[in-house]
């Protein structure tokens, strides 16, 4: 751990600290990630036949077709808005995919199952089927991914913006699924969704495809707000209590956006839509925005903190923080490393930016239980890979090819 040490240095971070095994972390990610993958991979497979036996029954080929290429347009542009959110720390794509898949297969499968079960047992009528028991299955099924990424892999999420982007891909892929089965059914026709055809369907797309897309990912980001802030909060009370929060707030949106289609007639639904639904959507957009602007600073911070404990160079914050600024990194180390420095530079970006936020926790008073392990293992790798980066000169200097060591 070259660099590492002084008087100023935690002592979480200093080699005798490590009281296991160098590779237990490693191992420990590696089971975690062995349950996590089989739980998912059995889950899907379920919530897969599900769905499969549900989409060839309540849709003929042709009504099929037209719902998933109907259903498919706006998932693409609310994806894209997520990832925007996600530019500091990007989640592993494979799980955010997993995200993306749960709500498509298994949440729709589960909630689906339920409340089936409950017409079956207690004969709901369909508009208080409709108001109650779909938001209280459906988000308690889209919620439940969280809730095991949590638990099988705890560092997954540790903010608030992680809690949003994977509520927010579970609620993409259940609106994809159920707009798949609304279209279809408008293209049909029955006595609710008119006398079918073409028609029909483009009037539901345009009600649930280009008014409503958010709608989904919007219930179900509640639920990620709770669990992104248990995730940095260590008393039991608020690891209890905000996911549970988030819980009842996600029900509450989507039961008052449910219920205005049943009850009051098309009036209250477009009261409800304008005067609830878009400024809850306007205002969580400016708190995702308030919040991704607050990572920047904090990384400043937290980076800055760990350069005066020798972790990294001062040099090198402004490089790793600003986003104009690391996107020029990555295209300097291409254009004087190649492919290779690219990749090299990204890496080190993403593992110093890891770094940065598992920093401003111990800063903060909210270390993990392994932070010692985690810090150490990341500053080990940085080390690795200090001599293969290639940065531009400081913020304001004239371009140069010269490496870390001479930029220092």
């Amino acid at each position: 751990m070259s660099g590492v040490g002084g008087p100023g240095q935690p002592e979480a971070f200093r080699p005798a600290a490590m009281t296991v095994p160098p590779d237990l972390l490693s191992r420990r990610r590696r089971r975690s990630s062995v349950t996590l993958t089989v739980v998912l991979s059995v889950m899907m497979v379920l919530g897969a036949g599900v769905m499969a036996l549900v989409l060839l029954a309540s849709s003929a080929p042709g009504a099929l077709v037209i719902g998933v290429l109907l259903a498919a347009i706006p998932v693409g542009p609310v994806i894209a808005a997520f990832l925007w959110l996600d530019r500091y720390e990007p989640e592993p794509v494979k799980v955010l995919a997993a995200a993306f898949a749960w709500g498509a297969l298994v949440a729709t499968a589960a909630a689906l199952v339920l409340q089936a079960v409950d017409q079956f047992v207690l004969g709901t009528p369909e508009d208080w089927s409709a108001a109650i028991v779909a938001p209280i299955t459906e988000e308690a099924a889209k919620g439940a991914f969280i809730v095991f990424l949590v638990w099988l892999r705890r560092h997954v999420i540790d903010g608030l913006l992680d809690g949003i982007v994977y509520a927010g891909m579970i609620g993409v892929g259940f609106a994809f699924t159920e707009n798949i089965l609304y279209l279809g059914a408008a293209y049909m026709g029955s006595e609710d969704m008119g006398p079918g055809g073409l028609g029909s369907a483009l009037g539901v797309f345009v009600m649930r495809g280009i008014f409503s897309p958010f709608a989904h990912p919007l219930f179900t980001a509640f639920i990620g707000l709770g669990v992104g802030y248990a995730a940095v909060r260590h008393t039991p009370a608020a690891r209890v209590v905000a996911p549970l929060a988030g819980y009842v707030l996600a029900v509450a949106a989507h039961a008052a956006w449910n219920g205005s289609a049943f009850f009051g007639g098309g009036q209250a639904f477009v009261m409800t839509y304008l005067f609830l639904m878009v400024p809850a959507f306007l205002m969580f957009v400016a708190f995702a925005v308030w919040a991704r602007a607050r990572e920047a600073t904090m990384l400043t911070r937290a980076l800055t903190d760990a350069a005066n404990r020798g972790l990294l160079a001062h040099a090198e914050v402004p490089w790793l923080v600003r986003l104009p600024a690391r996107r020029v990194s990555r295209s300097h180390a291409r254009l004087y490393g190649g492919p290779v420095g690219a990749r090299v530079m990204r890496e080190y970006q993403q593992q110093a930016v890891e770094l940065g936020f598992l920093h401003d926790r111990y800063l903060r008073g909210s270390a993990p239980a392994d932070f010692a392990e985690r810090g150490t293992a990341m500053v080990r790798r940085l080390d690795a890979l200090r001599p293969y980066v290639l940065f531009p000169q400081p913020v304001g200097a004239a371009p140069s090819t010269t490496s870390w060591e001479g930029s220092r």
